[in-house]
């Protein structure tokens, strides 16, 4: 057969890689063990009436009034969406 000749589904078929041989559990799960997920830093604030909060650094922040409403998002001292 011709290559001008094959159908789009052999031409699909013969572009999935398939693997050659069964991976081991123990291959399996090394390889997986590699993949972990990261600690995301994190930057601590004090209030002014001595709360502490941790919060993601580059991330607009909620202000709350004193019920713990929240009012409004601000980013560098800057109202930046109303929420």
């Amino acid at each position: 057969m011709s290559p001008s000749r094959l159908t789009d589904l052999d031409r699909e078929e013969k572009i999935m890689a398939v693997p050659k041989r069964k991976m081991s559990r123990a291959s399996t799960r090394m390889r997986r063990a590699q993949w972990k997920a990261d600690v995301p830093p994190l930057v601590k604030s004090v209030d002014a009436s001595g709360k502490v909060t941790y919060s993601l650094p580059h991330r607009a922040k909620v202000v709350e009034d004193s019920a713990g409403t929240a009012l409004f998002m601000e980013y560098k001292g800057r109202k930046v969406a109303d929420v």
